[in-house]
């Protein structure tokens, strides 16, 4: 009985991460494109064939929360929260490296 318990509850928590998955897969599908907008009509320093990999490393490196922000301004458009948590992103070591990292491998710099 205590096996069975087990592996319902087992089955039960890897269809839960598995729609857990399935849902941060959605809002970060979402929070790309509001990055990429973002960066286009924002941030005109940034080279357009480096916007894409800006995009990646912004999303790469943002919490939870700001990825439910760049997803509720896909819904409700883009708005000076955005642009402020975008620079937010930006401005951390780990997305400067990541962002380092992409310019080098595309020949840019």
């Amino acid at each position: 009985m205590r096996l069975t318990a087990l592996a319902i509850c087992a089955t039960l928590l890897t269809a839960c991460t598995q729609v857990q998955q399935a849902v941060d897969d959605t809002a970060r599908a979402g929070a790309k494109g509001v990055v990429t907008e973002t960066l286009a009509t924002r941030f005109p320093q940034v080279p357009k064939q480096l916007i894409t990999p800006f995009t990646d490393c912004i999303i790469d490196n943002s919490s939870a929360l700001e990825i439910r922000d760049f997803a509720r301004a896909a819904v409700v458009g883009v708005d000076d929260q955005t642009v402020t948590t975008v620079r937010t992103v930006l401005s951390r070591p780990e997305t400067v490296q990541c962002l380092q990292t992409r310019a080098l491998s595309s020949g840019i710099i």
